[in-house]
């Protein structure tokens, strides 16, 4: 069942007063290049984009601070960029939104992430990756950690935020689970498919999508698994997870809680208009650990998580949720359930 609008805005109002939450991740910026296809190029069959609009966001795990920023949550961002023109970038960006650098290391080895989007009113042409995906050395590792011990002392929680660009291995993600659950901090974790499921072991929250649970679960052996509470189940008993969300796209979201009735519950998807997923799960584990820490049940923060998604991707590219955008969606969505 929706939570009622007084529940609703005692949780977001609670949003400006949390400590800070650390975000580690894997950081990147992403490029928008926007036109018109008028014709063909005569040096090769590909359309020609007449470009009237160009744009850098804020990409990968920077795009949940941005969220979180949105929300009006305090965070501190903490990854690996280059020592390039597109690592300056990111901290202009940053500086931009009013984040702080602190957390960003720098690494000559490595290439700042940089996705461009080309793109008209009505498709994307194609997308430019450039970026290293290669592990992270043990030098760089030894001054990730040293941040992320330093940031614990100050920040209510921590998002580990998986694009599988190098930048986390076992050892990290188990020390970061180690040290701020030994502070009774939050632990949240959106995966990545291609990292292996024991290195997320012992967090507090685990919000993969639907694909990337059931990839998770095949590489523990379940390959015949498609029951979601199962997989649900599988997730909490083997990696000892306390909650688990599951997001469903057009079909909203599964959570299991343990410290709940310990059983799958549903709620349907708050999006009436899809235009761009882009950064919705970035968006959505953003407003759900917010949520969490501002003392929401998770079904009631799965439903503050979905509203923020469906705001998000009703515009076009890596977008960001408001405070504003958040109460008024939730506000017309509890007009249509009823």
């Amino acid at each position: 069942m929706i939570l009622t609008q007084e529940k609703f805005q005692t949780i977001i109002s609670s949003f400006s007063k949390l400590n800070p939450i650390l975000v580690v991740g894997d950081l990147g910026v992403d490029k928008y290049t926007f036109g018109e296809v008028r014709r063909i190029s005569p040096e090769a069959p590909v359309p020609v984009l007449e470009v009237s609009k160009e744009w850098n966001k804020l990409g990968l795990a920077a795009n949940v601070s941005d969220n979180l920023k949105s929300l009006e949550v305090t965070s501190t961002l903490c990854g690996v960029i280059g020592e390039d023109s597109r690592a300056d970038l990111v901290e202009h960006l940053l500086e931009e939104r009013g984040l702080n650098t602190w957390g960003l290391i720098r690494d000559k080895s490595r290439m700042t992430t940089y996705k461009e989007r080309v793109t008209t009113s009505t498709q994307q042409i194609c997308r430019v990756d450039y970026e290293t995906k290669d592990q992270i050395d043990d030098e760089t590792l030894k001054r990730v950690v040293g941040r992320i011990q330093q940031f614990s002392e100050t920040h209510s929680g921590v998002i580990i935020e998986d694009y599988g660009k190098g930048l986390f291995s076992e050892t990290l993600c188990q020390r970061i689970i180690s040290i701020y659950k030994e502070k009774k901090l939050m632990v949240a974790v959106d995966p990545s498919r291609s990292s292996p499921p024991n290195w997320y072991k012992g967090a507090t929250l685990f919000k993969p999508n639907r694909l990337e649970a059931h990839i998770i679960v095949e590489a523990m052996g379940y390959f015949k698994e498609r029951n979601l509470e199962t997989i649900a189940k599988i997730l909490v008993d083997k990696l000892q997870f306390e909650k688990v969300i599951i997001t469903l796209g057009a079909d909203g979201m599964a959570m299991l809680d343990t410290k709940g009735n310990g059983e799958l519950q549903l709620i349907p998807t708050a999006a009436n208009e899809v235009f761009d997923v882009s950064g919705a799960g970035d968006t959505a584990i953003a407003a759900i650990t917010a949520s969490l820490l501002a003392g929401a049940s998770l079904e009631e923060a799965a439903w503050v998580g979905n509203c923020a998604a469906g705001v998000v991707v009703k515009k076009r590219g890596t977008a960001l949720c408001s405070k504003e955008e958040l109460s008024e969606y939730f506000q017309n969505l509890r007009k249509l359930i009823k």
